[in-house]
Parts: C-alpha cells; structure tokens; sequence
C-alpha cells in the first residue's frame, strides 16, 4: 500500500473534508455531510482505494 495521492490532492481532500463535517456540525447539509471523514482520512494517510481500483496516481514519482 504505497502513497497514490499527490500534494494538491491531498489538500484539496483535506478542505473538502472539513467543509463537509463543518456544514453537517451546523445543521446546513444533514448527516450525509458525515461522508467528509472519508476525504479527510484519505488525505491524513496519502492513499486512496478508489485510485488503486481504477489504476490512478496523483503522486509524482520518486527519482532514484
């Protein structure tokens, strides 16, 4: 399980994440908002199941 989620996609899962879980703890969207765990978790760890099952990565390559 190697690291398939780059820089900017990390940030831009971490934001979304938050502003999902934000507007659920206001009461604007409901529970469904509760789903922002899944970006942000997929931000926190660099990896991402859904990239692995359809072959993508956002992660520049290591130079060796």
């Amino acid at each position: 399980m190697g690291i398939n989620v780059g820089g900017l996609d990390r940030i831009l899962r971490a934001v979304v994440g938050i502003v999902l879980i934000a507007l659920t703890l206001m009461g604007t969207i409901g529970a469904w908002g509760w789903i922002g765990v899944v970006p942000l978790f997929t931000a926190a760890i660099g990896w991402c199941p859904a990239y692995r099952l359809f072959g993508m990565n956002t992660c520049p390559m290591k130079k060796t």
